[in-house]
């Protein structure tokens, strides 16, 4: 156990670190992209100065973001071998197109952005300036595909002979493709990076404003960043609903555990902290029925009849149902007698379904920590509704041109930055988190699916890339800092 868990802090410290850079790239291409295209139609200096200034502090954010996603990949071949060798059929083809498609598209139209403003069109450029955000936007899609799987296992089957989870057709792959787990991740996490985009603009122009430096660009800036962020807030809600929904049914245990319901029922109520409650909503916002049938940790545990009237077997029915899967896998494999070969495989079939179930050791090992879920998702909703608030504040200090006078409400701007970056991070803890012990939903627990290693070289390699990452962050930070320092390339106005 001491390498499963080792395991998971690692990997998850991994991919806490990558997503500190993935929603600023999703949210500064949007940004800088309106700001070129404003240069083009308007053909005017001040836009193209104001992003090339982005676009800069777009690139610093880019290179570091690369370096982690690199790890991050390596990390399912040295620490979850066995999970990359069950899934390595399906999980590989769409982390295959991430980098054959869109990364390369990203690295190719990203130089002509930053290197080519001399060099071609106005036009040629803002098309450069697009398609870099576009394949990044296409880039996070696929890697989504491959995480939306893991949560929704659809599209593919279990070969007993490789035992691997396999495509076995194109309609397989359109399937993978449009799980709509996936669909619902990547709207969410895309959403959430112009959030964070949106709120980063704001906020640096805000200390700008607090410097009385680069007053208009400021401004301007402030406009779109504000513009961006709240639209994506917006997108970010709806979102969230289809993802409530998909987690109501496919995922029930982590609706529950977020919810922290130890027991449902029809016309459950919204937890909003522990004590307030809203009656009916939480059935609402997971069925989309005002008094749908929501399963709390024990009806899943006990087993329970959802809204289309399937019976769900219990947990224990099911780690039953799964060593009978497991053992018949076994008979299957040992064996050249082909009617003992049959019969073991008519009894996988009829139970492959649950065949993860069959490594747990017991029923409550199916009960995410209630705790860390529950109020992650809360910190993510209050966050999310507060940034929302400011960037709407902001906004309303532009239109009644109140910047000026409202200082709280630049240096609130401010505060957000970090607090953006809290906010999905705490999103994260409950999308990854609220899924355990599955690193493929009813398929494979983690224990399962974690390579050979010792503890002490897992240990080893943590605090390494605790290192490495601190360092990278650090360095980020500071050449950020020395860019928005140093400022953009217009004329600095006081007010």
């Amino acid at each position: 156990m001491d390498v499963v868990i080792w395991s998971r802090i690692q990997f998850a410290m991994t991919a806490a670190y990558h997503w500190l850079f993935v929603p600023l790239t999703l949210g500064l291409a949007l940004v800088m992209a309106v700001m070129e295209t404003l240069y083009v139609v308007k053909k005017d200096e001040f836009w193209k100065k104001t992003a090339q200034f982005w676009i800069k502090l777009f690139a610093i954010n880019f290179a570091v973001g690369i370096a982690t996603g690199i790890i991050l990949e390596f990390e399912f071949g040295t620490n979850w071998s066995n999970y990359s060798w069950f899934v390595g059929d399906m999980f590989g083809a769409p982390l295959a197109i991430e980098g054959i498609l869109a990364f390369f598209m990203e690295a190719t139209f990203f130089a002509v952005m930053f290197f080519g403003w001399n060099k071609v069109s106005p036009k040629f450029h803002l098309a450069s300036t697009w398609l870099t955000g576009i394949g990044a936007t296409i880039s996070a899609y696929w890697i989504l595909v491959a995480n939306g799987w893991m949560q929704n296992p659809v599209g593919t089957t279990f070969n007993p002979d490789t035992v691997r989870s396999e495509m076995a057709s194109a309609a397989a792959f359109w399937e993978v493709i449009t799980n709509p787990v996936a669909v619902s991740k990547f709207c969410h996490s895309v959403t959430s990076g112009w959030v964070t985009g949106g709120i980063f603009v704001v906020g640096v122009s805000a200390w700008y404003l607090l410097k009385r430096r680069h007053v208009e660009f400021a401004r301007k800036s402030m406009l779109v960043g504000a513009i961006v962020g709240l639209v994506g807030s917006g997108a970010v809600m709806l979102s969230g609903d289809s993802s409530g929904v998909h987690a109501a049914e496919f995922q029930p245990m982590k609706l529950a555990a977020a919810e922290g319901l130890e027991d449902g029922g029809n016309g459950a109520a919204f937890t909003i902290v522990p004590g307030i409650k809203i009656p009916h909503m939480l059935s609402l916002l997971a069925t989309h029925d005002w008094n749908g049938y929501v399963p709390g940790i024990n009806d899943i545990l006990n087993g329970y009849t959802d809204n289309e009237g399937h019976v769900i077997p219990s947990v224990a029915e099911k780690m039953e149902m799964g060593r009978k899967a497991l053992d018949a896998l076994a008979v299957y494999r040992s064996t050249e007698d082909p009617a003992v070969r049959a019969d073991a495989l008519e009894v996988l079939n009829a139970n492959v379904q649950y065949m993860g179930y069959g490594h747990l050791e017991k029923a409550e090992d199916v009960v995410p920590p209630v705790g860390v879920v529950f109020w992650a998702f809360r910190l993510m909703i209050g966050l999310g509704m507060l940034i929302a608030l400011v960037l709407l504040l902001v906004l309303i200090a532009i239109w009644k041109d109140k910047l000026g006078a409202w200082k709280w409400l630049l240096w609130a701007a401010i505060v957000c930055i970090p607090l953006v970056y809290i906010c999905g991070q705490s999103g994260w803890v409950v999308a990854e988190v609220g899924r355990q012990p599955w690193t493929i939903q009813g398929l494979l627990p983690v224990n399962v699916a974690i390579s050979s290693l010792s503890a002490g070289a897992v240990k080893t390699t943590f605090f390494i890339f605790l290192a490495v990452f601190a360092l990278f962050l650090a360095i980020e930070i500071r050449i950020l800092v020395r860019a928005i320092g140093k400022g953009p390339e217009v004329e600095p106005e006081n007010i």
